[in-house]
């Protein structure tokens, strides 16, 4: 995860093959054009999540059980 936070290249989000956001890096020191960019950028992951019928807590399990899954395969 550390590895696609540090890239300059966008990352695609998905839950059961469903794109449901899109992870956009930043530079160190963002220009308020590029705060506004990213705060309208999570107002409508959080309507897409909402229009999928998902929530926040299921995107975290998800994440977690992703994680562990990772985690028992790598060792």
């Amino acid at each position: 995860m550390a590895d696609y936070l540090e890239s300059k290249t966008p990352v695609a989000i998905t839950r059961h093959g469903f794109t449901i956001g899109i992870y956009v890096p930043t530079e160190p020191k963002p220009r308020q054009a590029d705060l506004e960019a990213l705060r309208m950028a999570g107002e409508r992951m959080q309507e897409l999540i909402a229009a999928a019928g998902t929530t926040d807590d299921e995107i975290l399990a998800d994440f977690k059980t992703a994680r562990r899954e990772r985690r028992t395969r790598n060792g």
